[in-house]
């Protein structure tokens, strides 16, 4: 069977990227009739065969657009594989009506594949989330000439060609220059540096289960005691604190003076002698 025979399932780059370049470099190009005929097919009839052979004539495509992002340090196979995503999806959408060549019309999709890839995969935190910041993600990338930082004229030069402020190129230039870190400390670590690891400092003392066990059991224990000195009073002085208290629309003293017959001043005295009686209840109970 010939190279340009061959089913897109048995080309793959991923088990050896020498043979797979060399395997799609040698499937024929089409030309501008051969590739307007398989793309009426495809769009017209739904012809899969035809489909077939448009995506693997453009296969050396994207391995080309695929090498320039050979700089993230990602394999060149992941990259190639993504932008074959890419480009099937491009043969899917394609429409010959518009009068362009297909490879014109394919490098956006398989540039947002492989620019998917690396955004997923170049480091484990997210360093850009918005379209914006995506935008100069690359444009950045492409743009720095050096490894040092860039100088003041450089972020000033950067910021005017992308439109954006000097403190956001800044910004971006940061999470480029970062690494990650692992959350643990390293086996080969020394003494000083194991305790720079975040495990270390970025405990979180509220995750501790016997904590979380104490903190319950106090705070059950306080609502039984509560409770219980709650049921020492008599009716009215019950019904003022849940009123005042306890209960989600809240009673003014002006409020309960009203339902009981006495003025406001009164009804603030049986309020303090109730609410001392609680402490004290409550207090005897915990010593008890």
């Amino acid at each position: 069977m010939s190279k340009s025979l061959l089913p897109i399932g048995q080309i793959s780059p991923g088990h050896d990227l020498g043979g797979y370049i060399q395997a799609v470099h040698g499937i024929p190009v089409l030309s501008a009739d051969e590739e307007r005929e398989l793309a009426f097919r495809l769009y017209d009839e739904s012809d899969l065969e035809a489909a077939r052979r448009l995506v693997l004539s453009h296969l050396r495509f994207v391995v080309h657009v695929a090498r320039s992002y050979s700089g993230y340090g990602l394999p060149q196979a992941d990259l190639i594989q993504e932008g074959n995503l890419g480009l099937m999806k491009a043969v899917k959408r394609f429409d010959p009506n518009q009068g362009v060549r297909l490879v014109s019309f394919a490098v956006h999709w398989i540039k947002a594949e492989i620019h998917e890839f690396v955004l997923r995969n170049w480091r484990i935190v997210k360093i850009a989330t918005t379209k914006a910041q995506r935008k100069l993600f690359f444009n950045l990338r492409g743009a720095k000439k050096r490894l040092a930082w860039l100088n003041n004229s450089e972020v000033e030069a950067i910021a005017k060609d992308l439109d954006v402020k000097p403190e956001v190129v800044r910004d971006m230039e940061g999470r480029l220059s970062a690494y990650d870190a692992g959350f643990d400390a390293s086996p080969s670590d020394d003494e000083d540096s194991v305790y720079q690891s975040p495990a270390h400092y970025l405990d979180d003392a509220d995750s501790d289960p016997a904590t979380k066990v104490e903190d319950s059991d106090f705070s059950g224990d306080a609502t039984r005691r509560l409770q219980l000195a709650l049921e020492t009073l008599d009716e009215r002085s019950q019904d003022i604190l849940q009123r005042r208290w306890l209960s989600e629309d809240k009673a003014t003293l002006h409020d309960l003076a009203d339902i009981y017959g006495v003025s406001a001043e009164r009804i603030r005295q049986l309020e303090k002698n109730a609410m001392k009686k609680i402490r004290q209840k409550m207090g005897d109970t915990l010593a008890a």
